[in-house]
């Protein structure tokens, strides 16, 4: 996986670069798949032009909050409280997904990369896969799988599966398995 892409001549350079130094090392090739990390704003509003590279791509979340709102996750604690207080924003964007600015960003890559590469895996890494908001908006946008810390991995799974009995509940191929009352 490549983090920290721009473009899609970026991805190309380097697999290139890289597959060619170890094919030559080796006197073998074999087929190979890779991924990129989309991190920064740039790569998520230009995905599509790199879907056709990669086999998958894995949002990260953190960095990608961190460049959208132009935070510092590290000293973001100096002054998003008072953020919170005053009600400049309503939720922590490191705690659950921004689907304004950074949730925007996502489904816009996310339609490009699958308008480019229908088979293509989709995925989240960072603090976002483990909180349940942030699961089921993963899963409305279709990511396929989201990662996170060991700590919250319990979470996560129950979040993924209520997510998933809650598309299937509106799933209109479903015959009056829910009720409603």
């Amino acid at each position: 996986m490549i983090p920290l892409v721009a473009c899609a001549e970026e991805v190309r350079h380097l697999v290139d670069r890289i597959a060619t130094e170890v094919f030559d090392r080796s006197s073998k090739r074999i087929p190979y798949g890779f991924g990129t990390m989309i991190e920064l704003p740039r790569a998520a509003v230009c995905a599509g032009t790199f879907a056709d590279q990669v086999s998958f791509v894995s949002f990260g979340t953190n960095d990608l909050t961190q460049m959208t709102f132009g935070f510092s996750r590290d000293d973001s604690r100096k002054y998003l409280n008072n953020y919170l207080e005053r009600g400049i924003l309503s939720m922590d964007p490191f705690v659950t997904v921004d689907r304004e600015g950074v949730g925007a960003l996502i489904e816009t890559a996310i339609r490009q990369l699958r308008g480019n590469n229908p088979k293509i895996k989709i995925g989240v890494c960072g603090e976002h896969g483990g909180d349940p908001a942030s699961i089921a908006f993963f899963k409305a946008v279709g990511v396929d799988y989201v990662s996170c810390s060991p700590s919250r991995l319990p979470i996560a799974q129950l979040a993924v599966a209520q997510a998933e009995m809650l598309a299937l509940r509106d799933s209109p191929h479903v015959n009056d398995v829910y009720s409603t009352a």
